[in-house]
């Protein structure tokens, strides 16, 4: 006998769900999900991840859970190779109720699975389908026809989806669809052309590795003027978007303010320049391998968001080159409050000093992985910073030393609430001293593999004002067993502690601060 209990239970918006994984998910289990199930009020949400390689998950346990949780509103199966028609035959015939299908490696299910759920569920709402093999444009035209009420559509990996299936779905649905994602479809600059003219609902829309789509398709999307509406886009690895195409998309997109652009090859700092100006309420801006974007194109999108952009996000763009600006430096972006930088290898000194100046009232600052950046870069970075940095990670920047952790103490104390100093070798005593005499708020601190002693913790501990809650000393060798008392102290507000690695505390000292810090989540 299975009980019900047995499978994962949780309260999700309101429904009663459950969810069977791996060696869980078999028929039987599903049985009495749907008998146990029924004296609650009705199962409204299930999640099915995998299968047992024995006894997995078929038709048989699917139309189980149909007829006795008429109720379910939120169905999702991935990785269930046994479950094919026969299973959403039932459920559309038994659950009308239902709003959300997500099914994900299912390739017993085609397109007659899905027709039958178009004309039965006619409350769903958000479809998510990725490879999956047997579903076609037959389905998606269903679903597009006769769900009134869909506004969220996931499209992935599916080989016989094309342009005709989402042109007919986007078409159908566009009162109400708002979230578009589609990945590694054969589809072509048709379907871009369709969502820039039907797309008149759309706010959230996500195009990547659309290797058919040409900077044509691009341009026509833009220019088409329906996209009044989308506020967030995300293209990644297609081909199609030239400095052409994302010009056009920024003069058909008033309203846009998060834009994503990753592993786009054909995008220059030209190309920037002109969507930047062009997107005129853009709030967040993400680069990531973009290799072609160099620290020019970087300094004229800022001075072009100077009154709107919030957030500037680059990660692995290996075009930029650290120079000195060879020009008198522009208007400020006075807006930017996020700025993140990650593993930018030409990213240095002098690139973050003209980031500096054009930036005054940054409140997070990332740099991780930026080994190239020195005392001398970072510094008018934080004298620059008018408003007070409330988070700066500096995790992977080998080269700053003490100097750099006593101006951020002292320029920053009364607002910095986390400092990540993970791998920064030189940092010393010296910087915790800093830290514990000016920084009031601090409550997050990562000294991973810094050069940090004894001596440094005690003078933390005796600090009056300082209260840490999460505190790393991984790979601190200097670190010992003599600071047990200070870290006892210290455990009074703190609720994680991380010293793994830390070669120099033996089990016995960690068993201790097990037994005194009952409340603090320790690793060792």
């Amino acid at each position: 006998m299975v009980s019900c209990e047995d499978s994962g239970e949780v309260e999700s918006d309101g429904y009663l769900t459950r969810s069977l994984e791996g060696k869980k998910a078999t028929d039987l289990r599903l049985a009495a999900i749907a008998v146990g199930t029924s004296s609650r009020g009705g199962l409204g949400k299930l999640l099915i991840r995998g299968s047992n390689s024995v006894r997995g998950v078929t038709n048989i346990g699917l139309s189980a859970i149909a007829r006795g949780c008429p109720s379910l509103r939120a169905l999702s199966l991935w990785n269930v190779p046994f479950v094919g028609d026969e299973g959403l035959f039932e459920i559309a015939k038994e659950c009308h109720l239902l709003e959300k299908l997500d099914l994900s490696n299912c390739p017993s299910i085609s397109n007659k699975g899905l027709i039958a759920i178009a004309g039965n569920c006619p409350n769903l709402s958000s479809l998510n389908i990725e490879s999956c093999s047997k579903i076609g444009n037959e389905g998606l035209q269903a679903i597009g026809k006769l769900c009134p009420k869909l506004h969220s559509i996931s499209i992935k990996d599916c080989p016989l989806i094309g342009d005709h299936g989402i042109s007919s779905l986007v078409s159908s649905a566009s009162s109400l669809l708002t979230r578009v994602k589609l990945q590694a479809l054969n589809i072509t600059d048709f379907s871009l052309a369709v969502i820039g003219h039907y797309g008149k609902a759309v706010t959230n829309l996500s195009l990547s590795v659309l290797q058919h789509v040409s900077e044509k398709g691009f341009w026509v999307m833009g220019n088409a003027q329906g996209l009044q509406k989308l506020m967030s886009l995300t293209i990644t690895s297609c081909r199609g978007i030239t400095d052409v195409s994302l010009e056009a998309i920024a003069k058909g997109s008033l309203n846009l303010k998060q834009m994503c652009l990753r592993k786009c090859c054909f995008v220059s700092d030209n190309g920037l320049v002109a969507f930047t100006k062009a997107a005129g309420s853009l709030e967040s801006l993400q680069l990531e391998e973009c290799n072609r974007i160099t620290q020019s194109g970087i300094v004229g999108a800022l001075s072009n968001c100077g009154t709107k952009l919030k957030a500037l996000s680059l990660v692995k763009c290996m075009g930029i080159k650290d120079m000195a600006l060879g020009m008198a430096v522009p208007s400020p972006c006075s807006y930017l409050r996020y700025l993140s930088i990650k593993n930018c290898p030409g990213f240095g000194s002098a690139s973050l000093a003209v980031v500096g100046k054009l930036c005054p009232q940054l409140q997070h600052v990332d740099l991780s992985g930026l080994c190239g950046i020195t005392d001398s870069g970072i510094l008018p970075l934080l004298e620059s910073c008018e408003a007070g940095l409330v988070k700066v990670n500096l995790n992977g920047c080998m080269s700053l030393t003490d100097e750099v952790v006593s101006a951020l103490a002292r320029l920053h104390g009364r607002t910095l609430e986390l400092l990540n100093l993970d791998g920064c070798r030189k940092i010393t005593d010296a910087s915790l001293v800093a830290i514990a005499e000016n920084c009031l708020f601090l409550s997050d601190l990562d000294l991973s593999k810094c050069a940090v002693t004894d001596s440094g913790i005690a003078v933390m501990s005796s600090s009056e004002h300082l209260n840490l809650q999460v505190l790393s000393l991984s790979g601190c060798s200097e670190v010992s067993n003599k600071s047990l008392p200070c870290l006892k102290k210290m455990g009074r507000t703190l609720v994680g502690l991380n010293l793994q690695n830390c070669s120099s505390i033996s089990s016995s000292t960690v068993e201790l601060l097990v037994e005194s810090l009952w409340r603090c989540d320790i690793l060792s």
